[in-house]
């Protein structure tokens, strides 16, 4: 079962095609269900794509981003390098079907999280982080109407992960209150117009963005996962998202953490 949805999605990704929902008689039914599917599916990509995976994306730690997909809490998708950018980047507008653009915070793993009975605490899973890097998550669905198809499918369908574009790691970030840290994103037109669209801050993210890392590092113990060094994590979007165009220049500020560009073209 698990294997014909993630053959259906990953024929979806690889020929640009599009899915109503997945048939009936194996779709997933529970959260638990999706993050088997996504198990398989993720695999499938690395396979046709190459690569590998790199960490973990958290989706919908916002509660604007619950709202307008009709889900009642976080979820996550894996990450692979085959989908990860430096910024600047310049990204294919054709190789998507929405450019649903999110700033967010993320961060790389300086010591294992393993799994565990006993939940993290964000103090625990802030000891464990080498450093924070400003991002964008492209967030692109294999399905038509991805905000009433439920939060089963869009797990399976990896969180609905497309692209990570990541700006420089700050590693001296302790001093920094991440949760009243504003976040600011930015677009340049293709006649050179530059406007602010969107405006937020990691309070938006579970309240802080490490609360988001320890809901991970929890929600993996439950499954036999655990974070590893070296690996990243994207938190959750810190505002509302942003619809890109082609020929948009983005750009996300994040203060004394950096910011991070990317071009459609």
């Amino acid at each position: 079962m698990d294997k014909i949805n993630a053959t259906l999605l990953c024929d979806a990704r690889t020929k640009q095609g599009r899915l109503a929902a997945l048939p009936e008689a194996t779709r997933p039914k529970s959260p638990e269900d999706g993050y088997q599917c996504q198990a398989a599916l993720v695999p499938m990509l690395i396979e046709h794509y190459g690569g590998q995976q790199i960490g973990y994306k958290i989706a919908c730690t916002n509660v604007t981003a619950q709202r307008q997909l009709n889900v009642d809490g976080p979820f996550y998708g894996r990450m692979t390098s085959a989908f990860c950018y430096d910024s600047p980047a310049r990204l294919d507008s054709s190789q998507f079907f929405m450019r649903v653009v999110e700033a967010e915070f993320g961060f790389r793993m300086a010591r294992a999280l393993p799994p565990r009975t006993e939940p993290y605490s964000p103090l625990d899973a802030g000891k464990a982080v080498e450093g924070v890097i400003p991002g964008i998550e492209i967030v692109d669905s294999r399905f038509h109407d991805w905000t009433t198809i439920g939060a089963p499918s869009l797990i399976a369908d990896n969180a609905c992960h497309a692209v990570w574009v990541k700006g420089s790691m700050v590693e001296d970030w302790r001093g920094i209150d991440l949760a009243e840290q504003t976040v600011r994103l930015t677009v340049r037109g293709p006649r050179g117009e530059e406007k602010l669209v969107r405006e937020g801050s990691g309070q938006a993210v579970l309240g802080h963005p490490l609360n988001a890392l320890a809901w991970l590092a929890t929600k993996l113990s439950s499954h036999g996962l655990g974070l590893e060094p070296g690996q990243y994590v994207t938190t959750g979007v810190t505002m509302e998202v942003y619809m890109g165009e082609r020929g948009d220049a983005i750009q996300a500020d994040f203060g004394p953490l950096g910011a991070v560009d990317l071009v459609f073209v």
